[in-house]
């Protein structure tokens, strides 16, 4: 495949991905927030099985099916359950971008665990990430402890579950990097996200499913981002620009914020805006940080 093409496609992953706080908050208040997340993932595991197709599990390495299994499964629920509990949309959008702290998490775990060589540029990177997601939990009062305290408050459940999530898909990254070894193993996490989640639905007490045109939309649309979003993302990997794709990605938390703003009616602080902002750039702080010269 042609390289420019490969990495619009790999592009378009990141636009897709980014659909996805809104769309994930717009089904659970029409489906529930285990329901919902139950439809969203049997719907795009069905479309893996049509793009990706079904891994061969003979070819994988037993610690990446294991581990990745447990990693990428109790990460997608922690996401699609952290925006469904969510009390309203704003706050689902804040939990979105709490969840942006794993690509600098990411970074860190590479160099702790998988010996990433990198220079002392991702300890600022990181601060400042963290500063940003403190900014965005702020309100409009930007940086205010005694805000973010009743912010987090009011919602543990939902700011814990978002926190919780970006650790284990930065573990998830790491333990992918580590022992993959090449191996696409998405179809199968996937249906085994909607596994869980249909199991969680039938075994405790959930909200009734009510259907309506725009919740049907919103269900479809997010199926095929995520199902079509692994799929792209797999082909601008494996032909595209990587080192512009890994950069570009970077950028996904304000591009998220953006789209779900849109996608929710609900309009967002400059303060937001200035947060989302910070947690990009300590991203990118990061991942040059792993770029520069060592030594």
């Amino acid at each position: 495949m042609d390289r420019k093409k490969a990495t619009l496609i790999g592009l378009a992953a990141i636009v897709l991905w980014s659909t996805m706080v809104g769309l994930i908050r717009g089904v659970s208040e029409g489906l529930g927030p285990v329901g919902g997340a139950a439809m969203i993932y049997t719907l795009s595991g069905l479309l893996c099985l049509v793009t990706v197709g079904f891994p061969n599990l003979r070819r994988f390495s037993p610690r990446y099916l294991i581990a990745g299994s447990v990693l990428f499964v109790s990460y997608e629920i922690c996401l699609a359950l952290s925006l469904g509990y969510a009390t309203t949309r704003h706050q689902a959008i804040e939990v979105g971008m709490v969840n942006y702290l794993w690509p600098s998490l990411t970074i860190v775990f590479a160099i702790l665990f998988n010996r990433q060589r990198s220079t002392l540029w991702v300890i600022p990177g990181l601060l400042i990430s963290l500063l940003g997601v403190s900014w965005v939990l702020g309100g409009e009062n930007g940086l205010n402890p005694t805000e973010i305290a009743r912010n987090v408050i009011s919602n543990p459940l939902s700011y814990g579950l978002a926190f919780v999530g970006a650790f284990i898909w930065a573990a998830y990254c790491t333990v992918t990097s580590k022992y993959a070894n090449g191996k696409n193993g998405i179809t199968l996490f996937v249906l085994l996200t909607a596994l869980t989640l249909w199991v969680k639905y039938l075994f405790s007490d959930q909200p009734e499913m009510v259907f309506s045109v725009p919740v049907v939309i919103k269900l479809l649309m997010c199926g095929v981002a995520l199902g079509f979003g692994y799929a792209s993302w797999n082909i601008g990997i494996l032909h595209g620009n990587v080192t512009l794709l890994a950069a570009a990605s970077y950028f996904t938390p304000v591009l998220s914020a953006a789209l779900a703003a849109v996608l929710l009616n609900a309009p967002l602080s400059f303060s937001f805006w200035q947060g989302a902002m910070m947690v990009c750039a300590g991203s990118l702080l990061c991942w040059y940080a792993t770029r520069a010269r060592v030594g």
